[in-house]
Formats: C-alpha cells, structure tokens, sequence
C-alpha cells in the first residue's frame, strides 16, 4: 500500500475525518470508529510506516512517548479500572491498516467488549530452553 492510499494518511491530511485526541508534529491520536470501549483511541506516527519492522527507532521513539500522555489523559477523564495497549504487526497478527498504529483500550471490567486470551505454555519450557530462544534472539538485536 502505497501512502496516497493509506487511509491514516488522509486522516492526518484531514482527508478524512476523525475525532481528534491529540495532534503535535510527530503524532496524530484519534478514537477509533469502532470504540471497542469508551476512550478507544488510536496513536499513530504522523510518518507513514507500515509495522513495527519497518518503524525507524526515531519515529517509534516519538510515538511511544506521546502514549503515557495520551492513556493518563483518558484514564482522568473516564476513571477505566485498566488500560490495555495494544498493537498488530502483520495480517497473520490481525493488522487491517497498514500504516503502524498503538490502540489504548480503556477498561471498564471484564464484561466491557474486550476479551484478550492466550494459551500459556510454561510447562512445555525448561529454563535451558528459555535462556536457548533468548540466546537466538539476541544474535540478531
């Protein structure tokens, strides 16, 4: 996808509308249109950058500092119990918009639309195997 065809460029181009939370030279956050609870807010680099691959440290710096800003300004105005902080990287991972984005999710109990789930695997791992994949990783920070 190219960035005239990315609809988080039009939003920062004020192409397209959006509810506006929070703007400065190198963030755009808005609430998302599905508002999968109240607050649902999306923050986004204003570069177009499609995941967290292709995300320059400089550009991911300048994101994720505007988001503690932007989550403590909604845990302030609806009182949430928690907030979740979410981010897809890839279609496999359940990314529809191509252009690299942080969702903060207020939470409001654990009957309020958002259900998070995972299989752990503690048992299937020895502490020999964990400090392997560790190891393999690291070669390649």
């Amino acid at each position: 996808m190219s960035h005239e065809d990315c609809i988080f460029c039009k939003i920062i181009d004020q192409e397209l509308p959006s509810a506006k939370v929070y703007e400065d030279e190198h963030v755009y956050a808005f609430l998302d249109l599905s508002q999968v609870t109240k607050g649902h807010t999306l923050v986004i680099p204003k570069t177009h950058t499609k995941d967290i691959y292709n995300t320059s440290d400089d550009v991911a710096a300048e994101l994720f500092a505007r988001v503690p800003k932007i989550a403590r300004a909604i845990k302030e105005t609806y009182k949430p119990d928690g907030i979740n902080l979410l981010n897809n990287n890839e279609k496999a991972a359940g990314q529809a918009v191509f252009h690299y984005h942080i969702h903060i999710l207020p939470r409001y109990g654990t009957a309020d639309g958002f259900q998070p789930s995972w299989v752990t695997h503690e048992d299937d791992y020895t502490q020999q195997d964990l400090q392997q994949i560790a190891a393999e990783i690291n070669k390649h920070i």
